[in-house]
């Protein structure tokens, strides 16, 4: 098994935790695994490190944390045309998550199971521990909205959708404090991990209440109620998913045009409802910017381009539409940026969880397909109003469904839904070339460097077909992670 004891490690990292860096997580000294948990101070420092270690660790450079399970569900997606540049080259050409000795897939695997793990100590000893009710509850509702993230992205990338088969198997359950004499699980269906996530997220609702939190890294009743309402989407519990959608954004205002077009790079944005902060002293998770960000000069790999065709999905006077920009430099000249993604002038970036304009768009798909359609329309033009949009109307005739599903792709492009929705909808991935119908690359018009403009080959998707020379399609095997080699050496039960 590959959990075993690592949350010692972790959590003894833990107690020495420094004023300027309230994350830290650099070791600092030993302490009995009795003294971790003696208070609920110190079980405080547990959740703050399992968040820092599920933001912070480094892998390697391509693999900064959770942000790099966002990353690759973009990469494998149909609206961002990868370009040849380190990062997730392999993710973006399918050869890479079906691959159980990859690194990336050790990485995903340990990232989630120890994140688990913790979690599932804190809500085993939180209890025993010295200090107030309402701060042991608090720290359980918190461990228990953590871990039942962690098992949403494995049910998310690690089986078909909940609507194909709902008693497929994914990966293994554990909500026990694991030992070195542990043994491993077998795979649990779709059906026993909803089971378990919508469990820990009722508990957690609970746990929480009358908890008023000061920062948005903290999981509050918001983040908890977004949560059901990703979860309720997956199991088809559509006008639940719509109502926790509406209680997760409220008070968080959708934003205006000078904001969108900021950066996504703040924590403060009205919109944010969860996120990960960076400071000078924290900010590994920030190298994840150097592949989103396209058009700021400390940015290093300019890799996430858009798909020329995504462009048209928007109107022209969509606060959206201002962010597109072909590239006149060498190297990628001819790709087509979308410079939605930026630094701050200190080369960090917050990280962007759960918005408000995500829960807008479920609460539009969960009416639409629970049949209440005015409430789905209403809530789809809320949204579509916020960002200088086209309003739908039904006389247009136009499928809702499929129109609320496009916004998403527009809306949340860059911030990890592709792969997930694709998967959850029973979708394909839609890659096509940036060619006319002769077969020879479309022309753009770029900028010169002394002010003019010429006309160059516009750059988009170079794949656009599995490895194995076949066309994108629904449910394919491709579009799952796999289960590490090495788990399934070292769990015989999978």
């Amino acid at each position: 098994m590959k959990l075993k004891s690592t949350y010692i490690l972790l959590a003894v990292s833990l107690l020495g935790t420094s004023c300027k860096d309230v994350l830290d997580t650099n070791p600092t000294t030993a302490v009995a695994e009795s003294e971790i948990y003696k208070t609920t101070a110190n079980v405080e420092t547990v959740i703050n490190g399992t968040w820092k270690y599920l933001n912070d660790t480094f892998f390697t450079y391509a693999n900064p944390g959770y942000s790099a399970i966002l990353r690759t569900s973009d990469a494998m997606g149909s609206d961002v045309a990868l370009t040849t540049k380190y990062g997730y080259r392999d993710a973006y050409t399918f050869s890479e998550l079906n691959n159980n000795r990859s690194y990336r897939i050790n990485s995903f695997w340990t990232l989630l199971y120890k994140v688990i793990d913790n979690a599932n100590n804190v809500v085993a000893k939180v209890d025993g521990a010295e200090g107030r009710t309402e701060d042991k509850n608090r720290l359980k509702g918190q461990a228990k909205a953590l871990r039942a993230f962690a098992y949403l992205n494995l049910a998310f990338f690690y089986q078909f959708s909940y609507q194909k088969d709902k008693n497929a198997l994914t990966a293994p359950i554990y909500t026990e404090p694991s030992t070195t004499a542990t043994k491993g699980n077998p795979r649990a269906s779709l059906q026993q991990i909803y089971d378990q996530i919508l469990s820990d997220l009722k508990d957690s609702q609970t746990l929480l209440e009358g908890y008023t939190r000061t920062e948005k890294y903290k999981i509050n009743q918001n983040v908890v109620q977004g949560l059901l309402a990703r979860t309720y989407l997956q199991v088809g519990e559509w006008k639940l998913a719509a109502e926790a959608a509406e209680k997760a954004r409220n008070t968080y205002n959708l934003m205006g045009a000078a904001d969108y077009q900021a950066g996504f790079n703040d924590l403060g944005n009205s919109e944010w409802i969860w996120g990960h902060k960076q400071t000078t002293e924290q900010s590994n998770a920030s190298y994840t910017f150097h592949y989103l960000d396209v058009s700021s000069d400390a940015s290093y790999y300019f890799s996430f381009m858009a798909d020329p065709y995504f462009k048209n999905l928007f109107d022209e006077s969509d606060t959206r539409y201002s962010l597109f920009e072909w590239d006149p430099l060498a190297g990628r000249e001819g790709f087509l940026r979308y410079k939605k993604f930026k630094f701050k002038p200190n080369v960090i970036g917050d990280i962007v969880y759960m918005r408000s304009s995500e829960m807008v768009l479920i609460e539009a798909e969960g009416y639409a397909r629970a049949g209440l359609q005015d409430k789905a329309i209403a809530a789809l033009n809320t949204l579509r109003t916020a960002r200088q949009a086209k309003l739908y109307d039904v006389s247009q005739g136009k499928n809702l469904i499929e129109e609320i599903l496009i916004e998403r792709r527009k809306e949340l492009w860059g911030e990890g839904f592709a792969l997930s929705d694709i998967i959850r909808t029973q979708g394909k991935v839609q890659r096509k070339l940036f060619i006319d119908e002769t077969g020879k690359p479309i022309q753009v018009s770029i900028k010169t460097a002394n002010g003019g403009t010429k006309l160059v080959n516009g750059q988009g998707h170079r794949v656009v077909k599995f490895p194995d020379g076949s066309n994108f399609v629904a449910n394919s095997p491709y579009y799952l992670f796999t289960i590490p080699n090495e788990e399934i050496v070292r769990n015989p039960n999978l």
